[in-house]
């Protein structure tokens, strides 16, 4: 970087622009800015007079640059409002700055400090069934037998579908590959899990599920991964013995472990699982409505044995009312590793010790959240619940709640969409995405920046 002190001039379809190395050394060594720096670039070359900065020309869009190079400049950006966002993030990509477009576009993850961002109109007919949010802040869609891809910027990649299959879960093991499970198809080996990319919807690979040496079709429902020790976990439901979970491994694909079920263990019907880093083991949660009562286990797949469990079939465990007040219809894992949340329809919200085999329920009435702006009681959604950065959020009809501190006390409410109810949200990549059940929309809720985005 033998000019970094030095001046330089960029012609940019036209308009000239004149800064300094160090200002385009922001940009980092693998961008294209970064790129005019270096030695062995081909197009780099000194001015014929000593004294003039040496110029370069750029083909591209001349106002975009100059909100960009504000950006390497301050740390700010500033989009004047005739400049169209997609445009600008076009650009962006150009030059290989989106990093920094994106650092300066929002802040770090905070429930209470939530903006609506932008809504998103899906291009499939009917309602959305689930949302996943990618690690990147990109999120896919569920439509059935249809997944709709869109990356970070909200551009809609090719959909995944499974040739009429529906979709029981669907989930990014990192922002370029995404796992999707389906029902199987009486007669085929068509349902089970597999791997798509997410750019382009190619099928990647199909894992297999094996049992006495042979090859077993199955249907596969609840996703959870492992990223330190390489594992994805999906509960399985076969036609012969293979009722359980079954685990394989990320890199090459192939099943690696398999738990079944145990005695009054449900788990090829799990509809959520979660994997616990700290205690190296996974929740598994089976919920009312698919069976008539609860059940969650803590699962050892070390030893093969459930740790920790609990169900609302027991008695005095806790419960006040009748059993239909209190059935689950969602857990979540608090980050602690030491608590389960759970919810039921009327967003009456549970703790769970995990330090406590079958220990009972501290039940914590939410009674002034259980009302929403819905037009009918068919628009009611279930509660879904999530767990992000030490705070608590519940999904319940139209709004989503905050839950903050030690005690979880309630810090905010989230409400803005027209298109209903909101059947279920996700959080990754500093975002939460909200869909809704009404009409095929998503909402984007974001972290404001501690410098205003115009």
């Amino acid at each position: 970087m033998a000019f970094r002190g030095d001046r330089v001039r960029l012609n940019v379809g036209g308009e000239v622009f004149e800064t300094t190395a160090a200002t385009l050394a922001v940009a980092g060594r693998d961008s294209m800015l970064g790129a005019l720096l270096d030695d062995d670039w081909n197009l780099r070359r000194p001015s014929a007079n000593p004294d003039t900065p040496p110029e370069y020309f750029i083909d591209r869009n001349p106002a975009c640059f100059a909100v960009l190079l504000d950006l390497l400049r301050s740390g700010e950006l500033h989009l004047p409002p005739s400049l169209p966002e997609p445009l600008l993030l076009r650009e962006a990509s150009f030059y290989g700055v989106l990093d920094l477009v994106r650092a300066a576009r929002w802040g770090p993850f905070d429930g209470n400090r939530l903006r609506p961002s932008t809504s998103i109109s899906g291009t499939a007919p009917g309602d959305g069934t689930s949302i996943r949010a990618s690690p990147d802040g990109g999120c896919c869609v569920a439509h059935g037998s249809m997944l709709h891809v869109y990356d970070w910027t909200f551009v809609e990649h090719p959909p995944i579908t499974l040739d009429y299959l529906p979709i029981n879960a669907a989930s990014f093991l990192d922002p370029s590959h995404i796992v999707v499970t389906a029902r199987e198809r009486p007669g085929k080996m068509s349902g089970g899990m597999a791997l798509f990319s997410s750019s382009n919807a190619d099928l990647l690979h199909r894992f297999h599920v094996r049992h006495d040496n042979q090859l077993k079709s199955f249907t596969a429902g609840a996703l959870s991964f492992s990223h330190i020790d390489s594992k994805i976990f999906a509960s399985c439901k076969g036609r012969c013995n293979e009722y359980g979970i079954g685990v394989w491994d990320q890199i090459i694909g192939e099943q690696s472990d398999f738990f079944y079920e145990l005695s009054g263990c449900p788990l090829g019907d799990s509809d959520s699982l979660q994997w616990l880093n700290a205690p190296s083991s996974l929740i598994s949660a089976t919920l009312f409505p698919k069976t008539e009562h609860c059940y969650i286990a803590l699962l050892d797949f070390r030893q093969k044995n459930v740790v920790w469990s609990w169900t609302d079939t027991r008695p005095g465990l806790g419960l006040t009312g009748s059993f239909d007040d209190k059935r689950v219809l969602d857990v979540v894992a608090m980050e602690d590793n030491r608590s389960v949340c759970v919810v039921n329809q009327y967003a009456d919200l549970g703790f769970l010790d995990l330090r406590v085999n079958g220990g009972g329920v501290r039940w914590s009435s939410r009674s002034k959240l259980r009302k929403g702006r819905v037009k009918n009681e068919e628009e009611l959604c279930c509660p879904r619940l999530a767990s992000q950065g030490g705070q608590l959020f519940l999904a319940m009809n139209d709004t989503i709640s905050v839950f903050s501190g030690p005690e979880f006390v309630h810090t905010s409410t989230l409400r803005k969409s027209h298109g209903g109810g909101i059947c279920d949200f996700s959080i990754g990549g500093d975002r939460l995405f909200a869909l809704h059940s009404e009409e095929n929309v998503f909402d984007v809720w974001e972290t404001p920046p501690s410098s205003p985005f115009l």
